[in-house]
C-alpha cells in the first residue's frame, strides 16, 4: 500500500467522510420530506420499506460563485457505505478511468488509447481478442472499449480494460487514490477466484509491428473477505439448480455508493477533489470521457448500434428510463450506471442548458419479490425504473424552481456528437 503522510491522511479521511464521521446510516429530513410529498402512492410504497427495497440515494445541490467555480452539498436518503448492494456495471467508471491513467504511463512507449491492442490467451477461462468488426479500423483498442462501456455498457470491454490493468494494478491504483473500501476482484465472465486473479498477455501494434508487450500477471494481494454478505432467500447456481438458500456475495465487486458519486464527481470536477485523490488524466482524456458518458447510441458510427435495443435513455435510468422517451435537447446526462442481481445503480450529473439546471443524483434500489437471485427474474419494470424516473424528475423540479445567486456557465459540456452538431 502506498503510504501516505498524517497530514495527507486527514485531508482524504474528511474529503470521503464529510462532516459526519459516522459509520451509521446517513439520512437528511430535508431530502426525505421533499421526496415523500412529492411521491406517488408506487414511490410512497417504496419509501416507506427501505429495508424490503435497500435503496439508498444522495443529491448533491451545486452552487456557482461570480467566478463560475461550483460548491457542493450532498444530501442523504438512507446511505450507508456498510450496506452491501452489487455494484454490477457501475465498476466499469473506476476501470475505464485505471484504464486511461495506465495508457499515460505507458505514453513514452508511443502508445495512445487508439493504438490496436492484441488481447492473448495466457491461462485457463481466458479468450484471444485479434480482431473488432465493431471499431473504424477493425481493431480493438482501450478507446474503442470505453465508448463501449459508456454507451451500451458493453461488458466484454469491461473484461478486456480489466485484463490490460490486471486485478493487482487496478486495485491498488484505487486504494492509493483514498477508495479503500472498493473491491474488484471479479470479471464478467464464468471465472473461479484464481482464474480471476490470472490477467491475459497484451500486445499492442502500429504499422503491424508490436511496439510494446506487456506480459501476463497474476494478482498476489490479500482482500478483506471477513464480513459475510448473503442476499435473497435462494439462487440458482451455474446449471441453473435452484438452491434454497441465501446467495453468497462475500467474495464479488464492492463499490459503495458514496464513492460513486465522489468518482463520477472528480471526473467531471476535477479541482473539487483533493490531487491525491484525482486520476492522472489530460485534458484530452477528459473531453473524451465527456462525449462518451454523454452520448447516446443513436449518435455513435463505431461501433453501430440497433436503437431499437439501444434507445437513447438505455443507460440513463434517472427522469427518462421508464417508457423509453426521447430525452429533450436542452438536456444531457454524464453517468454511469449498473444493473445486475435485482439490484438498479446509476449516478449522474444532470445539465439543463437552456433552464441553467445542473444537479447530481446517485441511487440504488432492490427489486427482487421473490427472493430469488440469478433467474432473470426482478422488479426493474414495475418497481426499479419507475423508482429512478420519478425520483429524478422530483429533483429535477425542485432544481427548476428554486433561486440560484448565481447561473452556472455550462459551456464545458456542450460538447460535439456524432452529427457534428452542438448537443443542443
Amino acid at each position: 500500500m502506498l503510504k501516505i503522510s498524517f497530514f495527507s491522511f486527514c485531508i482524504l479521511f474528511l474529503f470521503f467522510t464529510g462532516s459526519n464521521t459516522s459509520a451509521q446510516e446517513k439520512t437528511d429530513p430535508w431530502l426525505q420530506q421533499l421526496i415523500q410529498t412529492n411521491a406517488s402512492p408506487l414511490l410512497k410504497h417504496v419509501l416507506n420499506n427501505p429495508d424490503s427495497f435497500q435503496y439508498q440515494v444522495i443529491y448533491t445541490k451545486i452552487e456557482r460563485d461570480k467566478k463560475n467555480e461550483p460548491q457542493f452539498t450532498n444530501y442523504y436518503l438512507h446511505v450507508d457505505r456498510n450496506r452491501y448492494y452489487n455494484p454490477a456495471s457501475t465498476v466499469k467508471l473506476p476501470t475505464a478511468l485505471a484504464a486511461l491513467e495506465k495508457l499515460n504511463e505507458l505514453h513514452k512507449k508511443g502508445i495512445d488509447r487508439n493504438t490496436s491492442m492484441l488481447i492473448d490467451s495466457s491461462f485457463s477461462a481466458q479468450s484471444n481478442v485479434w480482431k473488432d468488426s465493431t471499431s473504424e479500423n477493425g481493431y480493438p483498442s482501450i478507446g474503442h472499449y470505453i465508448k463501449k462501456i459508456f454507451l451500451v455498457s458493453d461488458n466484454d470491454a469491461y473484461c478486456r480494460l480489466y485484463e490490460f490493468l490486471g486485478q493487482q494494478t487496478l486495485n491498488e491504483k484505487l486504494w492509493q487514490k483514498g477508495y479503500t473500501d472498493m473491491r474488484l476482484v471479479r470479471q464478467f465472465i464464468p471465472m473461479t477466484e484464481e482464474e480471476n486473479r490470472h490477467t491475459n498477455q497484451i500486445r499492442f501494434v502500429k504499422d503491424g509491428k508490436i511496439i510494446y508487450q506487456q506480459p501476463p500477471a497474476y494478482d498476489t494481494l490479500h482482500f478483506n473477505f471477513s464480513k459475510q454478505v448473503l442476499v435473497g432467500k435462494g439462487h440458482l447456481d451455474r446449471n441453473d439448480k435452484l438452491i434454497m438458500e441465501p446467495m453468497d456475495f462475500t467474495r464479488h465487486n464492492n463499490f459503495p455508493l458514496e464513492d460513486l458519486q465522489q468518482m463520477l464527481r472528480s471526473v467531471l470536477f476535477p479541482t473539487s477533489a483533493p490531487e491525491s485523490t484525482r486520476f492522472r488524466l489530460t485534458k484530452d482524456d477528459y473531453n473524451f470521457l465527456y462525449q462518451y458518458m454523454s452520448q447516446y447510441p443513436s449518435e455513435a458510427k463505431y461501433p453501430h448500434y440497433d436503437t431499437l435495443e439501444f434507445f437513447d435513455s438505455y443507460t440513463k435510468f434517472f427522469m427518462f428510463k421508464s417508457g423509453k422517451q426521447k430525452i429533450p435537447a436542452n438536456i444531457r446526462i454524464f453517468n454511469k450506471p449498473g444493473w445486475a442481481y435485482g439490484y438498479l445503480t446509476d449516478s449522474e450529473y444532470v445539465v439543463d442548458f437552456d433552464n441553467k439546471v445542473e444537479f447530481m443524483i446517485s441511487a440504488v434500489i432492490y427489486t427482487n419479490s421473490d427472493g430469488i437471485l440469478n433467474d432473470d427474474k426482478y422488479d426493474y419494470d414495475e418497481v426499479g425504473y419507475p423508482f429512478f424516473k420519478e425520483v429524478g424528475n422530483i429533483i429535477y423540479k425542485y432544481e427548476l424552481g428554486r433561486e440560484r445567486k448565481y447561473r452556472p456557465d455550462l459551456r464545458k459540456f456542450m460538447l460535439h456528437y456524432g452529427d457534428g452538431t452542438v448537443n443542443k
